[in-house]
């Protein structure tokens, strides 16, 4: 038995270095990627926003492009289960883990200090914190 449950992983992917290193090492540690979950999440779009105002892009859009950019990067064959969510990260990421019943968060930390983070806040902490199952934070 091990420290973690591996049959249901979340691993939140934002397109960076870390989140694709996350996303191996997740792959390698739960040995059947057709047990990871993937969540991508964009943010709302402001109505002032000039493709809001223009009509030249919609959520509908965002999302495709979003699943076309993961497909080209990650084989879809070995059936991984990507994830649009649209609103807040860290909301998006325990409301997709509670409903899903997934029982482990592997979630790459940017490393942020200081008043970036202070600023930005961190994913991985309000992850961390709130989440109904373990998280493994990956450290830069």
């Amino acid at each position: 038995m091990g420290l973690f449950s591996t049959e249901r992983v979340l691993v939140p992917f934002d397109f960076s270095d870390e989140a694709s290193k996350a996303l191996t090492n997740a792959v390698e540690f739960v040995g059947d990627a057709s047990r990871l979950y993937v969540l991508h999440v964009l943010h709302r779009l402001e109505s002032t926003e000039p493709s809001i105002v223009w009509q030249t892009i919609d959520d509908n859009t965002r999302r495709q492009n979003v699943e076309k950019a993961f497909s080209e990067k990650f084989d879809p064959a070995l059936g991984i289960h990507f994830n649009v969510a649209i609103g807040d990260p860290g909301s998006e990421i325990l409301d997709f883990a509670e409903k899903n019943d997934i029982t482990l968060i592997v979630i790459p930390s940017h490393g942020r200090t200081g008043l970036g983070r202070f600023f930005l806040g961190s994913v991985a902490e309000r992850v961390m914190r709130y989440a109904h199952c373990p998280v493994l934070v990956l450290r830069r």
